[in-house]
Parts: structure tokens; sequence; C-alpha cells
């Protein structure tokens, strides 16, 4: 893995103002991501995990600093960053592969090329004999597949992954982790995975980022052990450096609870 920066939060704050208040999300985050490492957000509800999301993905611009992929400032959104939310937000009125191509259709990026390869994730995800269904049909696990196949459909370089497995019983969502982990691996995708499951970010990630209350600082980088990063989520549980990880961490945001 590269040590150049790919992806960079160059001190970035950001302020949300309304008629009644000013509310600071961010204070003086600063932080850089390699190109294909996986990084995980944790902290305390309110702590701005989105909103570094909306930042990365061009939605919002901070009230400071800059966020900057490879030396291109972000200045709103693009192709090279898909973004993966809790909900599958799926068009129930439109088969699979309809929703799956919808976001290229839009872009008038739908060629034979991008088509056949939305097949071939479709295949490498499990569901090519479900490409004809609606999303009715489809289990709550099938349904964030599909939804990771879309994103991926554009071959974005950067994955925002917000919460994408909490909605998902235990077991699925175990097995979408592995699943999602193998995937952008093999494509060599940079991703930033936030979420609430402190398990999740250690199985998942290279590092993980804990934030503090807010407003959003960075609390403390931890580098996940290697005997971790290089086996899948499931089988990561089982190393004892995984529980020695999961103590320290939870230790460091059972700390911001009280």
């Amino acid at each position: 893995m590269s040590s150049v920066p790919f992806i960079q939060l160059d001190h970035v704050s950001h302020t949300y103002v309304t008629n009644k208040e000013a509310i600071t999300a961010l204070d003086n985050i600063h932080f850089s991501i390699t190109k294909g490492e996986f990084v995980s957000l944790v902290g305390p509800s309110g702590c701005g995990k989105s909103t570094i999301l909306s930042c990365l993905a061009g939605l919002i611009k901070p009230t400071f600093g800059r966020v900057l992929i490879g030396d291109q400032e972000v200045q709103g959104p693009s192709h090279q960053v898909g973004y993966m939310l809790q909900s599958d937000y799926l068009f129930e009125w439109s088969t699979i592969i309809q929703n799956v191509l919808v976001g290229l259709e839009v872009m008038r990026m739908a060629t034979k090329e991008r088509v056949h390869y939305a097949n071939y994730l479709l295949h490498e995800m499990g569901l090519s004999s479900f490409k004809q269904h609606y999303p009715s049909q489809l289990s709550g696990g099938m349904r964030q597949r599909a939804a990771l196949v879309r994103t991926l459909v554009s071959n974005p370089e950067i994955l925002l992954l917000d919460e994408p497995f909490s909605a998902l019983d235990y077991q699925t969502k175990l097995k979408l982790e592995d699943l999602v982990s193998e995937t952008l691996k093999k494509h060599n995708k940079t991703a930033i995975l936030v979420t609430h499951d402190i398990g999740e970010a250690i199985a998942m990630s290279d590092r993980i980022l804990i934030l503090d209350h807010s407003p959003g600082r960075i609390k403390e980088e931890v580098l996940v052990p290697e005997t971790i990063r290089h086996t899948l989520p499931f089988r990561a549980r089982e190393a004892k450096e995984y529980h020695e990880l999961f103590q320290h961490i939870w230790k460091e945001l059972d700390q911001d609870e009280t």
C-alpha cells in the first residue's frame, strides 16, 4: 500500500448555521488516507462522522480547511466517489438490474462495457439469478448487495460507507462484511466507513479514527494489527489482538459517555 496521501482533510472545521443558532460539528479535523486503505470512523452520536463523509462526497463545503482527493480540492459531487447508506434506496417499481443501472442512465454512462460490468458485479455478489426480480422479492442482505453493485458500477475510486449494515440481522451483517471487504480489496478501492459497531470497525479496517464529543475532533488514531488486516472480518474476530483492541476502543468511547 502506497504511503502517498490519496485523500486529505486539511484542518477541516464545519459549522451548521440556522436562524436560531450556530452548531459546530467538526473542529480542526486533519488526517490523510492512502490509496487502497480502509479507514473507519467511530465515536459518540453527534461527533460529526457523517459530516466528514458529506465533506468528502462534496455535498457540503467545510466552513474552514480543505478536502483534497489526489491534489485536487473537492468542489462538489464527483464520479470518483461512491456513497452507500444504511437504507438501500432501491426503487420498488424497478427490477434489480434497472436499479443497478439507474445512475449510469442518469449520467448517460450506460455503455455496453458498463452494462457488462454491472452483470459481472451482480454475478460476483450472487445476484445474477435475481436481476429481473423486484426489491420486495429480496431479503435485506440481498438488497444491500444490490445497492453495493449500484455504487460500484460507475467504478468510483473511493467508497463512503455510512452504517450500511446496521439495519441487518447479525448473521447477514457478518456475511456481508466479509463480502464487502473481499470485494473492495479485490478491486483496490479506498473506503471510509462510519459505524457505531466497534467490532465491525476493527474487523474491516486498516486504521480506526476515534472521534471525540461534539464538536468532532480526532481523539486517537489506531492502527489495526496485520493479523486482523489480512483476515476476513468473520475470522478476524477470533484473533487475540481483536479482543485487546476492542477493549481499548471501548474504554476510550466509554470515557466520552461519562
